[in-house]
């Protein structure tokens, strides 16, 4: 029983040893592993949108993702979703402020039902130039219009441009508003736009944008207004006989990212990805105009649509058309907004 008590006990010592030379974890430190920290501090952004990689919006889209990349040494990655791969124009925005994307950038039109205000961005024949359009965007318009978003779960980084928007369509060339009687067009949603058809005996369908084309194949619509970089790079032209460069409303995109997630940034994350934002907003303002420009060149060259420009005599027919709708968008929208886009019609068409 000694020989047995005495073998055991000296198992137990080498075994108690073991463990606190080898195993002491108090004793023990860990080595820095500063890839391991890299992982940690990773964030990734998902930016889903309509369009097509070949539009302002899609161009600016990539251009941003590599400049954030860029000014964040890769600790912030933005992944690009487009053409409605994950979310369609009618359900972006709840993907948005629930958090199962990041990153939108709906028409701004498209803002419109669920704050009056953006209404004024969607009034025909409301800025004359681009020029004007930036004044607005980037301005007091802009400004007033981002702070509403404050009220949701949506921080608003900023306006992208695409360009004036046309009217196509399959039954006759659109040059006088009396031309638009009894067509049907598809629209993006919104009371401004609504009452601009209405105003020229026009009917209309809220049509997802990815399903323009398909309803324009099977002559559900007669058709719709786009911008040319939309028509190009969508084939719209394909399905319509008709294209009327009328520069009627202006197309742009506010880019809005989640606010939880931008709460939850590093202030210099959050300084890199307005650096970037500003940046973007600065190329895709002068090249989206270059964009539309070579989409018109590419459509009188490779399709067969024919393309009709109004005169100024023409578009002040239309205006005269639309003011009706400005006679409705005083009972929806801020006066002091109203005030400040007439300002700018005024000193953009009396320059």
């Amino acid at each position: 029983m000694k020989t047995f008590a005495t073998i055991t006990t000296f198992i137990l010592i080498g075994v108690l040893t073991a463990l606190f030379s080898g195993f002491n974890l108090s004793a023990t430190t860990l080595d820095y592993d500063d890839e391991q920290e890299g992982i940690s501090e990773q964030v990734i952004i998902r930016f889903s949108h309509v369009a097509a990689e070949n539009t302002p919006k899609g161009m600016a889209a990539r251009y941003f993702a590599e400049s954030v990349q860029t000014k964040t040494n890769d600790e912030v990655t933005v992944e690009i979703y487009s053409n409605g791969e994950i979310y369609q124009d009618q359900n972006e925005w709840e993907a948005l402020i629930s958090g199962k994307v990041e990153m939108i950038a709906p028409a701004t039109a498209k803002l419109s039902q669920l704050f009056p205000d953006w209404q004024v961005l969607d009034l025909p024949y409301a800025f004359p130039t681009e020029q004007a359009v930036q004044e607005a965007y980037e301005g007091k318009i802009g400004d007033e219009l981002l702070n509403d978003l404050k009220r949701s779960n949506a921080k608003g980084l900023g306006f992208w441009y695409n360009g004036f928007k046309q009217f196509t369509n399959d039954q006759h060339p659109i040059i006088e508003p009396k031309d638009m009687d009894q067509l049907h067009f598809r629209t993006m949603p919104g009371p401004i736009v609504e009452a601009q058809f209405e105003a020229v005996n026009a009917s209309t369908s809220e049509l997802s944008f990815n399903k323009t084309y398909r309803n324009l194949e099977v002559d559900f619509i007669d058709g719709q207004e786009n911008t040319v970089s939309n028509i190009y790079s969508k084939k719209f032209y394909q399905e319509q006989s008709f294209l009327t460069i009328s520069n009627h409303a202006y197309l742009g995109y506010a880019v809005l990212i989640n606010q939880s997630l931008w709460g939850n940034l590093s202030k210099s994350h959050q300084e890199a990805i307005s650096s970037s934002m500003e940046e973007t907003t600065d190329w895709v303002r002068r090249h989206s105009i270059e964009i539309n420009d070579r989409h018109i060149r590419d459509l009188k060259r490779t399709s067969d649509i024919q393309i009709d420009v109004l005169t100024n005599a023409q578009r002040k027919e239309w205006k005269e058309a639309f003011l009706p709708v400005y006679i409705q968008a005083e009972k929806s929208i801020s006066p002091s907004l109203l005030r400040e886009m007439e300002r700018i019609q005024y000193h953009y068409t009396h320059q």
